[in-house]
C-alpha cells in the first residue's frame, strides 16, 4: 500500500509501470520527495498562520490546504515532465525549475523564522522600541514648534521691557552723574542741566511702566498656552500604544535586520534555503539527468501512437466535412439551374400564348399577376 501511495505521489502510470518493474523504485523514491515536501509546506503554513492570528484550528486548516496545494503543484512539475532524451528537456524543464524554486522559498520562509524564534523575539522588542520613540518624536515636533513659537514671542517681548528698562537706567545715571558732578557738566548742582537729566529719567520710567502694564498679561497668557500646550502633549503622549509587532511581516522584517547583523545568521538562513530548493527540485533533477529509462520508452510511444491515432480522426471528420460541404454545393447549384430553366420556360409559354391570343389588360388586373402561368 505504501508503494502504490508514493506511486501515486509520483504521478507515473501504473498500468504502463507495471510493464517496467526496474523503474518502480526511482518512481517510489520520487513520489516519497514530493509527499514530504508538501508535509513541510504544511508544517509551514500552519505556523505562519498561527503566528498571525493565533489559532490553532486556522493554523490547522490552512497548513493541509497549502500542503494539498503544494503536493498537486509538485506532482503535477514532475508528471508533466517528459524525458525524451532531447537538449529541449532542459529549455522545456525552465518554467517547471523556476516553478519549483519559488515553492521552495515559501515553505522555507516560515521555517526560518520558527528556527530563529528567539532572536527574533529580541529584535521586535528592540523594533517596537523603535516605534515607540517614532511616535514619540512625531509627537514631540508637533507640538514643541507651537511651544517654542510662544517662547519666542515672549523673549521678543521680554527684549523690549529690557530695552526699555536699560534705557531708564541709562538716563538715571546720566542724572545722578550730573547732581553729584562725577559726569555731564562736572559741576556737582542741582541745576537746570540736572533738573532736564532727571525728566528724562523720569519720561524713560513712565514709559518702561507703560510698557510693562501692557506687555505683561501679554507675556502671562502666552505662558498659560505654553502650559496648556504642554499639558495636550503629555495627554497625546499617554495615549500612545505600545506597537504590536508579532505579524508574519514584522518577522520577516525582524529576520531580514539580524541576517544583515550576523553573518552567521545569513548564511544559516542561506543554507536552509538552498536545502529546500534541493529538496523541491531533485524530483526534476532526478528526471533530466537520468538516462532514459523503460518506462520513458514506453509512455512515449503510448503518447505517439494516441497523437496518432488523434491525427488520424481529425482527418476523416475534416474529408467528410469537405465531401459533406461539396455535395451541398452540388445539390444547390443544381437546384438554381433547375428553376432557372423553368422559369425561362414558362416566360417563353407566356410570351407565345400572347403572339397567339392577345388577351385585353383588364383581365391581367383582375388576376393580379402579369405571368399567372409562371406559379401554376
Amino acid at each position: 500500500m505504501l508503494s502504490q501511495f508514493f506511486l501515486f505521489c509520483s504521478g507515473v502510470n501504473t498500468t504502463l509501470l507495471k510493464r517496467t518493474p526496474t523503474d518502480i523504485n526511482k518512481y517510489e523514491a520520487i513520489g516519497a520527495t514530493i509527499f514530504f515536501t508538501g508535509c513541510f509546506a504544511a508544517i509551514a503554513a500552519g505556523f505562519a498562520i498561527y503566528s498571525s492570528f493565533h489559532s490553532v484550528l486556522a493554523a490547522l486548516f490552512f497548513g493541509i490546504f497549502w500542503g494539498l496545494l503544494i503536493f498537486n503543484l509538485d506532482r503535477y512539475i514532475v508528471m508533466s515532465l517528459k524525458k525524451k532524451n532531447e537538449s529541449s528537456d532542459w529549455f522545456r524543464a525552465i518554467p517547471r525549475l523556476t516553478l519549483a524554486v519559488l515553492i521552495a522559498f515559501v515553505i522555507s520562509k516560515p521555517l526560518e523564522l520558527k528556527l530563529f524564534e528567539s532572536e527574533i523575539d529580541a529584535e521586535l522588542v528592540l523594533m517596537e522600541q523603535e516605534v515607540r520613540k517614532l511616535q514619540e518624536n512625531a509627537v514631540n515636533s508637533r507640538f514643541d514648534y507651537q511651544i517654542d513659537t510662544l517662547k519666542s514671542e515672549i523673549s521678543q517681548l521680554e527684549f523690549q521691557i529690557e530695552r526699555s528698562r536699560n534705557i531708564r537706567d541709562k538716563r538715571s545715571a546720566i542724572a545722578i552723574a550730573e547732581a553729584d558732578g562725577t559726569g555731564g557738566s562736572m559741576k556737582r548742582n542741582l541745576g537746570p542741566i540736572y533738573q532736564a537729566k532727571l525728566n528724562e529719567a523720569q519720561l524713560a520710567q513712565s514709559e518702561l511702566d507703560q510698557l510693562q502694564a501692557e506687555i505683561t498679561p501679554i507675556i502671562d497668557q502666552k505662558r498659560k498656552d505654553i502650559a496648556k500646550v504642554e499639558k495636550i502633549k503629555m495627554e497625546k503622549l499617554a495615549e500612545l500604544k505600545a506597537a504590536n509587532l508579532h505579524g508574519i511581516a514584522a518577522q520577516i522584517d525582524a529576520l531580514g535586520r539580524l541576517s544583515s547583523k550576523s553573518s552567521t545568521i545569513w548564511w544559516t538562513s542561506l543554507f536552509i534555503t538552498l536545502l529546500f530548493i534541493a529538496i523541491e527540485t531533485a524530483p526534476i533533477f532526478t528526471k533530466l539527468i537520468s538516462s532514459r529509462s523503460p518506462y520513458d520508452y514506453r509512455l512515449n510511444r503510448h503518447e505517439a501512437v494516441f497523437e496518432e491515432h488523434s491525427f488520424y480522426i481529425d482527418l476523416k471528420r475534416k474529408t467528410t466535412m469537405n465531401y459533406e460541404q461539396q455535395v451541398s454545393n452540388y445539390q444547390l447549384e443544381s437546384t438554381i439551374i433547375a428553376e432557372r430553366d423553368l422559369i425561362k420556360s414558362s416566360i417563353e409559354n407566356e410570351i407565345r400564348s400572347l403572339k397567339e391570343t392577345p388577351k385585353p389588360w383588364q383581365e391581367y388586373l383582375q388576376g393580379g399577376r402579369y405571368f399567372g402561368s409562371i406559379n401554376s
